[in-house]
């Protein structure tokens, strides 16, 4: 533990002496003698010491940092010396060579470290490093999300944490944070590490810089609530985190009833602006509510009050609901009016959308040419229509190349039209080469596909996205299903171990365990598995010993064996007279995890299922409390009827305005709402007031089956329709066709002489050129009473939930 003379002394310093720009020492570094040094050292003081050869140079680099950080050690009461040994010399510190590559820190005459060199590569280093040593009582370094838990846990209720990550031990923002503990640390339990998973674990963007938090444990009485976190958005030095922490200290809100260019808070003293929130007695209670809100997303940014209008002598405009003041002296307050939490938070951080940065869009998206848009992804085809991609890194694929390219080697091919294309590996222009792209089959832009030598090509059906490709083209790299010939390597596979590769791209595998007499049954998952092919990794085994692995997993065969590798566990499901598409249902639903995370990309997946959706919304990761709870439940069949889900308001911003519609406002996070979109489009609130807790959960749920729980909101039963009027691509074909000698080129192209000489070739095959136009028109009609037939299914889903 550390001295009590030492703790004295460290919490008289002032901290100001810590922020300002440290001067040149005036004071260089101290030269003694062994016997010298040793006699000054005092009970409970520490000090650095560099032990080195008398005749050792001056003005090496190690010797300059060291000289540098006397001055700053010093103000934490930290002497340094420079030590010099003579040769006869027989101290410890001085014996061997290699012993005088160190630097030692002593308390009193106690050695408590011993630093190589090397690793003191600075003046921030060297800081960093020997306050990190007196305070190695007070800094917690952790390495696992669980050792971070168990110090939250073991502090609710008593203390608040200050949590940061850094790069590495020694870098300049380690030593702001030692520098903070060396007089925040008898208040605060500080917390560090440098393991980025960790950081990534708390669901942190831009995880690259080094962050600090602070954790609100104090308040939490509840053991299963989650501390509040509040990240401190500046860069990480030691001015930054002083004024951060200040702010944390300050009362989160405070009633006020004078005039707001008189009131003084710390907020301003630290350069941060004020936020009044005009109440009034009547409505007090819902106003402080939002005040609340307001001041937890603020914290750390601006000092929020609440401002009695009732009580005030000075004269507010009547409908001005909020009041601005910048820090700035002698800024004029602001009157604002304001029916959005949300812009508060951007007239706060800047963000205030502005129209006019959208000026030129809009002009151009009013051109002669498009004055009607189709939907949202024709607006942005057309917006980027201009953008030139690094088409140059592909191979350009014609009639000519294009089997001899694909049949040589495996390919990934994009087939595109015009001006909308992307790059992937090798692409066709199927405005050039229409009857090419007729040949492969394809009448819709853009497409991509797969070849393999010797195989039927495969068509990708993702979301054109990198993550979404590079899985695709991972997963094709082996034959699905693929043919497993022994017990021993079935379990290789099932465990994960015989691709283990890919399981990152695939935490589920399939294996179809099959009699060797049952052939329709092998066909029918041998159909399935080439279906999936790009989705999941399926398997199959068939030999005479196929019932070791039926008895061991419970199957009856036909059966497939479910591995799911995340959890470490196979489970088995029989499906006896499944045809093709059955199994591929069968799998796909295998697929879906117990308790996703609900973004735009996935969200159709679940909607799919027909169920009313359990929803709990968070700013950031979830307390793994809350998903044990909901786990339980699931594994108790409680939510059977349900389909259990989380959202993240940091990954997906959208489910702010989700929330908006549910509420008005944005209501305090966590919560849980029940969304009942296929069926009448109520929506339903779990209690904020209520612990998550199973207990709890499941009583509110049984109240909402019995009809005794009243929705918060009701979603409007209206059509999902595009925004705008349909734009007729099909007409615009036709047209081109009838009018060819006058019509316009695409802006984005322009042909090449040997484009034109190739067109003249084709001339001749304009019934086969047409034949693309009749098949997407097909397609489209085909399409257009699809969507007719799934209207009233899907009538709730313009809300998105």
């Amino acid at each position: 533990m550390m001295s009590s003379s030492f703790n004295i002394y460290r919490v008289g310093i002032s901290f100001v002496m810590m922020c300002i720009f440290y001067k040149s020492a005036v004071d260089s570094l101290s030269e003694l003698s062994p016997q010298k040094y040793f006699s000054t050292l005092q009970p409970g003081k520490a000090s650095l010491a560099y032990f080195c050869q008398a005749d050792s140079p001056r003005t090496s680099i190690f010797l300059e940092e060291l000289n540098e950080a006397v001055k700053p050690l010093q103000d934490f009461g930290i002497s340094v010396a420079k030590v010099n040994c003579v040769k006869e010399e027989t101290s410890r510190y001085c014996g061997k060579e290699k012993d005088l590559m160190k630097v030692y820190l002593f308390r009193g005459n106690i050695l408590l470290r011993e630093f190589p060199t090397d690793t003191l590569f600075d003046v921030n280093a060297i800081i960093a490093h020997v306050l990190f040593a007196l305070l190695f009582n007070e800094v917690k370094y952790i390495t696992t999300l669980e050792d971070l838990q168990n110090i939250e846990n073991s502090l609710k209720g008593k203390a608040n944490i200050a949590f940061s990550y850094v790069r590495a031990i020694g870098t300049p923002e380690h030593r702001a944070v030692m520098e903070a503990a060396f007089v925040y640390g008898t208040t605060y339990q500080f917390v560090l590490t440098t393991e980025i998973a960790l950081l990534e674990s708390i669901g942190t963007e831009a995880i690259e810089n080094a962050h600090f938090y602070f954790f609100h444990c104090k308040q939490v009485l509840d053991l299963t609530q989650q501390c509040r976190r509040t990240l401190m958005e500046q860069p990480l030095a030691t001015l930054n985190i002083h004024r951060f922490i200040k702010t944390m200290e300050a009362p989160l809100l405070t009633e006020v009833a004078e005039d707001p260019q008189q009131v003084s808070t710390v907020h301003l003293q630290l350069g941060l602006p004020l936020v009044f929130i005009v109440s009034q007695q009547a409505t007090h209670e819902a106003d402080r509510r939002t005040a609340e809100w307001v001041a937890w997303r603020l914290l750390g940014k601006a000092g929020v009050l609440l401002l009695l209008r009732d009580s005030l002598e000075v004269d507010i405009p009547q409908h001005a609901n909020v009041v601005f003041r910048r820090a700035e002296e002698g800024a004029p307050v602001e009157f604002l009016v304001l029916h959005d939490t949300e812009l508060i938070i951007s007239r706060v951080e800047g963000n205030t959308h502005i129209e006019e940065m959208q000026e030129d869009e809009d002009e151009d998206l009013q051109s002669p040419d498009m004055d009607i848009q189709d939907d949202e992804v024709a607006e942005t085809v057309y917006r980027h229509r201009k953008t030139q991609l690094p088409l140059e890194l592909t191979v350009e694929l014609t009639e000519e190349t294009f089997n001899a390219t694909v049949v040589a080697s495996d390919s990934i091919v994009l087939f595109y039209a015009g001006c909308t294309s992307t790059m992937l590996l090798t692409r066709v222009n199927c405005a050039d080469w229409s009857d090419l792209c007729t040949k492969q089959n394809v009448t819709e832009f853009p497409v991509v596909k797969m070849y393999k030598e010797g195989k039927h090509p495969v068509s990708y059906a993702g979301m054109l996205g990198t993550e979404d490709l590079l899985k695709f083209i991972l997963l094709n790299r082996i034959s699905c299903p693929v043919n497993i010939t022994s017990v021993q390597e079935a379990e290789e596979y099932l465990s994960g171990e015989l691709y283990k590769d890919l399981i990152p791209y695939s935490s589920v595998s399939v294996l179809g365990l099959f009699s060797p007499n049952m052939t329709t049954a092998k066909e029918d998952f041998t159909k399935a598995g080439n279906y999936l092919r790009g989705c999941v990794i399926t398997g199959i085994y068939s030999e005479e010993d196929v019932l070791i692995l039926s008895n061991k997993y419970g199957a009856t065969l036909p059966a497939l064996l479910l591995a799911r590798h995340k959890e470490g566990k196979v489970e088995s499901i029989p499906f006896a007279n499944s045809r093709v598409q059955d199994i591929v249902q069968i799998v796909t639903n295998a697929l879906l995890e117990t308790f996703p995370e609900i973004t735009v990309e996935n969200l159709p997946i679940y909607l799919r299922l027909q169920k009313p959706l359990l929803i709990l919304f968070s700013d950031g990761s979830i307390n793994p409390q809350y998903t044990k709870t909901i786990l339980t439940l699931v594994k108790e069949k409680h939510l059977d009827s349900l389909t259990p889900c989380w959202l993240n308001l940091k990954n997906t911003p959208a489910g702010r305005g989700i929330l908006q519609t549910y509420f008005n406002a944005l209501p305090p996070l966590p919560l849980i709402v029940v969304v009942n979109l296929h069926s009448g489009g109520q929506v339903f609130a779990f209690p904020s007031e209520q612990a998550i807790t199973e207990q709890n959960l499941l009583l509110w749920l049984k109240k909402l089956e019995a009809g005794l729980e009243s929705p918060i909101t009701i979603l409007p039963a209206q059509e999902w329709k595009p925004p705008l009027p349909a734009y007729d691509f099909l007409s615009m074909m036709d047209a081109a066709a009838s009018q060819h000698p006058t019509r316009k080129e695409p802006e984005c192209t322009k042909e090449t002489n040997m484009q034109k000489n190739d067109k003249k070739q084709h001339e001749d095959k304009s019934t086969i050129r047409k034949e693309p136009v009749e098949t997407l028109r097909i397609k489209h009609w085909n399409r257009s009473n699809w969507f007719k037939e799934g209207d009233k299914s899907f009538r709730h889903d313009n809300k998105e939930l």
